[in-house]
């Protein structure tokens, strides 16, 4: 190891980010995959925001609140998977400490602003299946303005302890950080000072936040459920479960890695470091990919705009 790497100091220069540990001989085979599913990505989601806008008929409170994903799925997998591509393409490991702060609080914020939106999708649900005739009355452009704007500043204000707490701390062991992105617990970790109150704040962090998110959701469907049992025919049951479908897929594909990546994060210390760190890759992959799939598949208007849009460039 360099002396760059271990001598002592308190604001280091840059951090050395490692990508995937324990793989580097493979690293160009993984950016393959990865690389597609970034691209796909990035073309899906701006898909979804050009039909949206595109489309008067799209202008309500469902697409206005999957337009806000697809603007979280844009940057939360552009502050990450860029740079984890120079990684395993040109070995560009060196990053600057604030690019380091800043790259922690947009992915930190940004993942909860997605599990914010998430929320005010079951409620534009609930809304839709339990007041159908009050749904424009209740979910009025200024309500869905002021739901998005709610959003970002709980997320937005509760992820600024990151980087503040993570700039206090002496760095005297190493800058080298075993990831491909600055992870505020990854960072934290490589200081030399008691971190338990980053630590308990970020354990605190992911309980109240993704865990009230996660009860207001449980609760919606609950209320969901009860109104769909209540239906009298089967067919009309299915018809109104089946509008559901696609927030639930939604759901899972960011709840599921999310979860497992918080807590091998914090609990997994026998896991091999490069399943950790592929684990936390799918969190930052997969959602933002699937999300524009699950939604362009699913929903009747954007899949039918859609296919209008190829139409008209064929003929």
């Amino acid at each position: 190891m360099s002396d760059s790497n271990t001598t002592d100091f308190t604001n280091p220069s840059t951090f050395i980010l490692l990508g995937i540990p324990g793989l580097e001989a493979a690293l160009i085979w993984i950016s393959i995959p990865f690389c597609a599913m970034y691209t796909i990505a990035v073309l899906g989601n701006f898909t979804i925001l050009f039909i949206v806008k595109r489309e008067p008929s799209l202008h309500g409170p469902m697409f206005y609140f999957l337009c806000m994903l697809a603007i979280s799925d844009l940057v939360m997998s552009t502050s990450t998977i860029p740079k984890m591509l120079c990684i395993f393409w040109f070995n560009s490991r060196e990053i600057s400490f604030s690019a380091c702060l800043t790259q922690m609080y947009f992915v930190h914020s940004f993942s909860k602003i997605e599990s914010g939106i998430l929320v005010a999708m079951a409620f534009d649900r609930y809304v839709a299946i339990c007041h159908p005739l009050r749904y424009s009355r209740i979910l009025t452009n200024s309500v869905v303005t002021k739901i998005g704007l709610a959003v970002v500043l709980r997320s937005g204000i509760i992820t600024l302890p990151y980087p503040f707490l993570a700039r206090q701390w002496p760095y005297c062991r190493t800058n080298i950080i075993p990831h491909f992105y600055c992870a505020h617990i990854s960072v934290v970790k490589l200081a030399c000072a008691d971190i338990r109150i980053s630590s308990y704040y970020g354990l605190f962090n992911l309980l109240s936040v993704s865990g009230m998110d996660v009860f207001f959701i449980t609760v919606s469907y609950t209320l969901i459920l009860r109104a769909i049992f209540r239906l009298p025919t089967k067919d009309a049951r299915l018809k109104t479960f089946g509008t559901c479908i696609s927030h639930l897929c939604a759901i899972s594909a960011l709840y599921i890695p999310d979860l497992f990546s918080s807590l091998f994060q914090r609990f997994g210390h026998n896991v091999p470091l490069h399943i950790l760190i592929l684990i936390t890759s799918v969190y930052q992959l997969v959602p933002p990919m699937l999300h524009p799939i699950i939604y362009g598949v699913r929903t009747k208007q954007i899949r039918g705009r859609l296919l209008q849009l190829f139409t008209h460039k064929e003929t």
